[in-house]
């Protein structure tokens, strides 16, 4: 947002006393969140933003945690979230990655020319003992000038001793200040005295850095000093010349420490050897999303538990009570009803794929290997207007393309989560499909199966290469960090999956209710079956299949298994079998999916998006019936 006013904070989240957590991406700033605010915790939407910030109560203040950021300012909805909350913070804490102190400090010493009271909490000590680094923090708090507390929050060490040192917070040393640049060039001693000055004519010192570092947002509320001089880069190479010289004179490492793993995090970049790695990462993912957990654990919790248990008992209560034979029956416990459909669907299919890849998504974020396929697939996914991010939410799309679209959020510009979101919904068969789609495609000769790869794939680049062309703007640049290569601690991994799975199922599970309720008014109404006959010339004519197979498109809408699975019902030849999964797995995405986009974008895009995928689907599907077959 490039506008002259500041986003407003929720009511809500307003409070006489606020602590803000503020500090690089992944650096543990939700485990002491969850210290210092217990269970209530609530968590609202960022106004004008696709962020989500946590809030809680401790004491008699409230705890806010913001987005990671490696600096403050206006560059994507992170900093201009971050910015907001921490130059209205009364208290800052900032969560420091101990093993990244050069990297991390920089934020901290923005903070510091800031003029924000606050302490800093060294977290991730056992990785600096680990990797034999030696940090004296004495010396590093009296070169900051505020508190410095060692901690390492995934095994709980340090964080009752930040918690008790929040009213030791304090001010600390800025590089315009306390003789901090002294030994810095006279042009850098010009704008300490340029600030001085238009210090005493803003509202605080933060607006003033702000001012001198070009904000856009904050020099919009200061019309009359609109002309001042753009200091960004002076300050930034001063500000790092800082930060060398509190790290040289605070560290000491063991150069032999740690060869291991970077020798492993190097190959896990050098494409000779990164790639058959990620290929045999991609392969164990499917064995344990697609096989293990859509196959075994859903036959369990889907089949055994939902349909064959729970669905009978819920229609036995609802058949007893207000009777199966009239609309509300029909609403509540029907073929799609919000009783059984949507909770067998949320509980028994979405909710142990959701977990698994949560599972697994915190096992690579922790381990470190998470960012080297981002920067490993960087440079393919900027010819189709992505960054290496992106890989997150496609991989995730594997899983569950809803749960995907909501992690687009973590992608920099609007432009780039339009074409996640519009990809995802094309050309992503989420496990619940893939696993149908597997068991119809093992059945024909491999020339079939290279069709049907090859078309998705084909439509995958076409479409992302448009998008790219025609959509306004830049994408942005991979900014990530590379952390070392370590084993993940269970206790963490199962903590963060667990918080993150809930979440999801709290947000997405309405939307399913709705969604079956949706279905069970089309169906009443006739609307279903009217959409179903409608379908049937494009069916037949164009895509070369029988007219039946017209319901299980109209079904793909409900979800996409369900319309891979009608195939099933239908005989069909090998080459039909392949334009009618074609046409399936490009067709749209499920009603589910569908709202979540409403959600992420708005209701105009998702329009797009839901109408582009047929367009594309039914063209791919009818062109491969008369090119191919």
């Amino acid at each position: 947002m490039n506008d002259c006013s500041q986003i407003e904070i929720d009511q809500e989240l307003q409070a006489d006393k606020k602590i803000v957590l503020a500090g690089n991406p992944n650096v543990g700033k939700s485990i002491f969140f969850n210290y210092l605010t217990g269970i209530y915790v609530s968590v609202s939407n960022y106004p004008g933003t696709t962020l989500d910030i946590s809030s809680g109560k401790m004491g008699d203040a409230v705890v806010f945690d913001t987005p990671g950021v490696y600096g403050v300012g206006s560059i994507n909805d992170e900093e201009r979230v971050a910015r907001d909350f921490i130059m209205s913070a009364d208290i800052i804490i900032n969560v420091v990655d101990a093993s990244h102190l050069e990297r991390d400090l920089f934020l901290t010493q923005q903070l510091l020319d800031m003029d924000k009271t606050m302490i800093v909490a060294l977290n991730m000590m056992d990785e600096v003992e680990k990797n034999n680094i030696s940090i004296d923090i004495d010396a590093l708090e009296a070169e900051l000038g505020v508190p410095v507390i060692p901690t390492t929050a995934a095994k709980n060490r340090g964080l009752d001793k930040v918690k008790h040192a929040v009213d030791k917070a304090r001010k600390g040393n800025s590089i315009f200040n306390n003789g901090q640049a002294e030994n810095h060039a006279q042009a850098f001693k010009n704008i300490k005295e340029e600030f001085r000055e238009l210090n005493k004519k803003t509202a605080n010192t933060a607006d003033t850095l702000m001012l001198l570092e070009e904000d856009e947002n904050i020099r919009c509320q200061y019309d009359s000093l609109a002309s001042i001089s753009d200091y960004r880069e002076e300050i930034y190479i001063a500000r790092r010349q800082r930060v060398d010289q509190i790290t040289a004179e605070v560290l000491s490492y063991d150069e032999e420490s740690g060869q291991l793993a970077r020798k492993i995090g190097a190959y896990m970049l050098k494409p000779v050897t990164a790639v058959p790695l990620l290929l045999v990462l991609l392969y164990l993912i499917y064995q344990f999303i697609g096989v293990f957990v859509a196959q075994t654990v859903v036959g369990i919790t889907e089949e055994m538990i939902f349909v064959e248990t729970y669905e009978p008992f819920m229609r036995g209560i609802i058949s007893s009570t207000i009777g199966l034979d009239n609309f509300i029956g029909e609403l509540l416990a029907g073929e799609y009803g919000i009783l059984t459909m949507a909770v067998t669907y949320i509980f028994g299919l979405l909710l142990p794929l959701v977990a698994g890849f949560y599972f697994l998504l915190s096992i690579l974020e922790d381990s470190g290997y998470l960012p080297r396929i981002a920067v490993l697939m960087d440079r393919m996914l900027q010819k189709i207007g992505l960054n290496g991010r992106a890989i997150i939410p496609m991989l995730l799309g594997f899983g569950c393309v809803t749960m995907a679209t909501i992690t687009t959020r973590l992608l920099g510009t609007k432009r780039e989560r339009i074409i996640a979101i519009f990809l995802l919904g094309l050309a992503i068969p989420c496990s619940a499909q893939l696993g149908v789609i597997a068991g119809l495609i093992a059945q024909l000769d491999l020339f079939y199966v290279i069709v049907y790869v090859l078309a998705i794939f084909a439509v995958y680049v076409l479409a992302g290469t448009f998008l790219n062309k025609v959509l306004p703007g830049e994408s942005s640049d991979l900014l990530i960090d590379l952390p070392p290569i370590r084993l993940p601690d269970l206790k963490n991994v199962l903590s963060k999956t667990y918080q993150q799975t809930v979440a999801f199922v709290k947000e997405a599970g309405p939307i399913f209710v709705l969604g079956a309720a949706l279905i069970t008014v089309m169906e009443a109404t006739g609307l279903l079956a009217l959409i179903t006959r409608a379908a049937e010339p494009v069916t037949v004519n164009w895509l070369g299949l029988p007219a039946e197979a017209a319901t299980a498109f109209v079904m793909g809408i409900i979800r996409r298994d369900f319309g891979a699975a009608g195939l099933t019902a239908i005989a069909l030849s090998p080459a039909q079998i392949t334009v009618a999964l074609i046409t399936l797995t490009l067709f749209v995405p499920c009603i589910a999916a569908m709202m979540i986009m409403v959600k992420e974008r708005n209701f105009k895009e998702a329009v797009y998006i839901w109408f582009g995928s047929w367009i594309t689907a039914f063209i791919t599907g009818g062109l491969v019936n008369l090119l191919i077959f």
